[in-house]
């Protein structure tokens, strides 16, 4: 044995381990690896066999040996040191170990992971536990379809996902755990459920540390650093209520005009406490849950910043007291025109540039370029302004804070400008589609059921101008099979889909209605003739439904269908125009559109016919037009359709994919992985009250259709003559 295995006696071992781990570091130091691996094991194995436990310390060894062959003796130098770190985080032998399969897992698959990914272990499990440690590696293992220098990205932190997911899951009471129940507490508050998005990672730092809303939808910082557990629940649902708050009572955006970045800044801190007087109203709760959080205090330097979060506390917080005089005379003249009109916007305008001329006439500086609005619930108050986005004389501090947070152009790959706005969320946000050469871009998450977690921002639905129809189908689609569309027709009205109306007035019923009952009574005791119509009872008079039709143009659809002479894109073309000219007969507002993918940063979305407008020749042109090409990515389509649906105030909406095959793309070799992903839309959906449904016209596609959509939410299709069968089914089921 060599003088440094005798100068390194196991301290940490019970006996019966220590023969075992002489054993194990006298292979590290006969493998040839150097002395810098040896040394760094026999420094860590003692503290990790009293840490977590002898047969730990001597595994990994294992590791270790992986680590060395596979990534290079610097990386292997440097797992005893992560394993030391992991263990004062992960708890117990069985994270450990998951720990260190991961590490084997990593140097077999991504070897070149291995360094950066030991270089960040402090890093790691300071923001996620052990499980989610795992779902770190196993993604950044999937990554890129195997491209090396992508994978190294993420595991050095490099990559915008790797430093979303990190952010994203920093601590307790993260954006992506709380997002749900975030849009319940928003929608019983205000009565809205706008797209909840997390802030883009490139974007402008203030903006990542403070909510904003925009283009009907809020975004929410990943996490707020400095809160955990329930303090950062309470701090979220702060931030919505705050903008609910605006979206209720900030009626019309201020002009910029020619105002200064620090009068902007004040404007925007009056009308905030305005709108929470206001709230507060009807809502004490909320003036305790928004005071929690101002915590400035009256002393300190008497800087522009510092004294507008004091003005912020004592706006908030009457309790507060103040001795500078410029947060007195703001207190007081916010008081003042409070009482005289509270509801009167321009009061926030008028009290904010006097405010800003005070600060000027102090010397005070400003930098709005660093200013980021305190406390932290309150938004960026971007969305409260109308910045004029062709103004070459907006200042330079005022573009710097408006970066990213409006709608901007950019060149695509195919050489046209494609638009994306600042709000948009996983749910996006669906605007009509263009005549001319724009294609509207929304980003959405993806489910990767390997790491069971969302991906942000992962794909790119990019809405496409329809083609017209130059073959001459649009005339065949008109007049074809105009005894399955009144058979349509028939089955459809028959389903009264609606809701529910209370009906007065009727002998005999469910209820009694109380006026009537009264009033009968009053009538009986005065001698007259009592009213004998008391009763209520419930029912369905009038339709109350919306419907999206999804049609699949994958390239797919050109093959013919089974025992058919007919491709399955006619099929789909003549289906949706049998059900599109029965629900125009009926009266229910439904829309058409298209898709197909070419990976995740090109997933096409082709409009046919939006909600509101009719089942024109124009319609019918764009229907008929379709062309098959491409692939198949379905859940970011249907989330993308989800947001037209939920836009529709009816009472059930129903989002009806018509598709011939599995999902796939070109980018994707898991076979499972859009399929799930789809899975997750489907459940995402439902909790908003949209319906899913699914007609499948191809049989090789049953058992991905009815893992994705349930076997109550799908049917197969094999002949046009059976869908006058299958859709009382369907409608069935919707009535249920």
């Amino acid at each position: 044995m060599s003088d440094a295995v005798t100068m390194h006696e196991p301290h940490g071992f019970p006996p019966e381990w220590q023969d075992r781990w002489h054993v194990a570091h006298s292979r590290i130091e006969q493998a040839g690896y150097g002395e810098l691996v040896a040394a760094a094991y026999r420094r860590a194995g003692p503290e990790l066999a009293a840490r977590i436990g002898p047969a730990f310390a001597v595994r990994l060894a294992s590791a270790i040996s992986q680590v060395a062959i596979r990534s290079g003796r610097l990386a292997a130098s440097l797992v005893p040191q992560a394993a030391l770190l992991a263990s004062r985080r992960f708890q117990g032998t069985v994270a450990m170990d998951s720990w260190a399969a991961a590490l084997d897992q990593t140097a077999r698959q991504a070897p070149e992971g291995v360094l950066p990914l030991l270089e960040n272990t402090g890093k790691l499990v300071a923001a996620l536990d052990a499980p989610g440690f795992i779902a770190f590696v196993r993604m950044g293992l999937h990554l890129a379809d195997g491209n090396p220098e992508r994978r190294r990205a993420f595991f050095a932190l490099e990559s915008a996902e790797a430093v979303r997911l990190i952010e994203g899951t920093a601590g307790d009471g993260g954006l992506a755990e709380l997002r749900h129940g975030l849009g319940l507490f928003l929608g019983a508050l205000w009565g809205i459920s706008p797209p909840i998005a997390e802030a883009p990672p490139d974007a402008p730092e203030q903006m990542r540390r403070r909510p904003g809303f925009g283009g009907g939808g809020l975004r929410l910082p990943s996490a707020f650093a400095g809160f955990g557990g329930d303090e950062a629940k309470l701090l979220y649902r702060a931030a919505v209520a705050h903008i609910g708050a605006h979206h209720r009572f900030t009626r019309t955006k201020f002009p910029v005009a020619e105002l200064k970045p620090m009068q902007i800044a004040l404007v925007s801190l009056i009308e905030d406490a305005r709108i929470e007087m206001l709230a507060s109203r009807s809502m004490p709760g909320l003036s305790r849950l928004w005071r929690r959080f101002h915590v400035a205090r009256p002393e300190g330097p008497a800087v522009a910043i510092a004294l507008m979060a004091r003005l912020s506390r004592a706006l908030a917080d009457p309790d507060y007291e103040d001795p500078h005089a410029w947060v007195k005379k703001g207190r007081a003249l916010f008081e003042k025109a409070a009482r005289e009109d509270v509801d009167n916007q321009q009061l926030s305008r008028r009290i904010g540039g006097l405010l800003g001329n005070d600060i000027g006439q102090m010397r005070l500086q400003f930098d709005a370029r660093a200013y980021v609005v305190q406390p932290p619930y309150r938004d960026d108050n971007l969305g409260i302004w109308d910045f004029e986005r062709d103004d070459d004389q907006v200042p330079v501090e005022i573009k710097t804070m408006l970066e990213g947070a409006r709608i901007d152009q950019r060149v695509g790959d195919d050489g046209r400008r494609e638009e994306a706005e600042d709000g948009d969320t996983e749910r996006g946000k669906l605007v009509e589609a263009q005549d001319d050469d724009r294609s509207v871009v929304t980003n959405y998450p993806e489910y990767d059921h390997v790491t069971g977690r969302y991906r942000p921002n992962w794909c790119q639905v990019r809405e496409m101008p329809g083609q017209i129809d130059s073959l001459g189908i649009a005339a065949a689609l008109r007049e074809a099979r105009s005894d399955l569309v009144d058979r349509l027709t028939g089955l459809i009205k028959a389903s009264r889909i609606n809701r529910q109306q209370r009906v007065r007035g009727q002998t005999e019923g469910e209820f009694i209605d109380i006026d009537a009952g009264i009033d009968a009574m009053i009538a009986r005791r005065a001698g007259a003739a009592p009213d004998t119509r008391v009763y209520c009872r419930y029912e369905r008079r009038s339709r109350d439904m919306s419907v999206l039709l999804l049609i699949d143009s994958s390239r797919s659809t050109t093959e013919r269908m089974r025992g058919s002479t007919s491709t399955v894109l006619e099929m789909e073309r003549l289906s949706t125009a049998l059900l599109a000219r029965a629900m125009t007969d009926v009266g229910d507002a439904f829309a058409i559109a298209a898709f197909c993918s070419n990976g995740r940063e090109d997933v096409r979305y082709e409009r046919v016919k939006d909600f509101g407008r009719p089942f024109d020749a124009g319609a019918l042109d764009r229907l008929a037009g379709l062309v098959g090409d491409y692939s198949t990515r379905l859940g970011a389509v249907m989330r993308h359709a989800g947001n037209d649906l939920r836009s529709q105030k009816s009472y059930r909406r129903l989002l009806m994919i018509v598709t011939d095959g599995e999902p796939s793309d070109i980018d994707v070799d898991d076979p499972d992985y859009l399929a799930e992903d789809a899975r997750a839309a489907v459940h995402e959906l439902n909790r908003d009250g949209i319906d899913v449904f699914s007609v499948v016209l191809d049989s090789a596609a049953e058992s991905y259709a009815r893992r994705i959509f349930g076997p109550k939410g799908m049917v197969r299709l094999d002949s046009i003559d059976r869908l006058p069968d299958l859709l009382p089914g369907l409608y069935l089921r919707m009535r249920a």
